[in-house]
């Protein structure tokens, strides 16, 4: 993919499907490393399917026989010098505590490394597709933290207002765009 983003867009889409309540991007970035963990409250996966998650000829859909966005996120990151691990507990092997953990590690200086792109457009994204979906996106520098909270929005606006719509949009579009400037990012 020309731009990590993408790749986050895509793992957290597996979450919405694994009927996610709640689905946390957390970036953390320093003057060398990008370090990406997607982590959801889904349905989570058993033992045999994380071993063979990130093979590309692998996948649990019936749409199509292969699964990409794992395997394409592991290769960018390891072609950086970097690694990508999957952490899952199905909700077969525990009621109260199942859900998956993705973390992609890359290596900034790296001749391989693809730019982070346009993260405030694929959260965004993400927020107005799965609007039911509770989102906590925080993307830590060494200039400050961007962030946002769909639960506290929800806290803020009630129940009326549904976050899918495009006044709210608009308005979480701007409110990240402008903690990216503030910290001068």
């Amino acid at each position: 993919m020309k731009e990590l983003s993408l790749n986050i867009l895509d793992v957290a889409k597996n979450s919405v499907t694994a009927n996610a309540s709640l689905i946390k991007i957390l970036i953390n970035e320093t003057e060398e490393t990008l370090e990406i963990k997607i982590i959801d409250d889904g349905c989570g996966m058993d033992e045999e399917t994380v071993m063979h998650v990130v093979d590309p000829f692998y996948t649990t859909r019936t749409t199509r026989s292969v699964g990409l966005g794992i395997p394409l996120f592991k290769l960018e990151a390891e072609q950086t010098g970097g690694s990508l691990t999957v952490e899952s507990r199905s909700i077969k092997e525990d009621l109260e505590n199942h859900g998956t953990e993705i973390t992609a590690l890359f290596y900034k200086n790296h001749i391989d490394f693809i730019e982070l792109g346009d993260i405030v457009s694929t959260v965004t994204t993400l927020i107005s597709g799965s609007p039911e979906i509770d989102f906590l996106f925080e993307h830590k520098t060494v200039n400050g933290l961007v962030s946002l909270d769909t639960s506290q929005i929800r806290e803020v606006l009630g129940a009326d207002v549904p976050l899918d719509s495009p006044e709210i949009i608009l308005w979480m579009t701007d409110s990240l765009k402008e903690e990216y400037e503030r910290i001068d990012f």
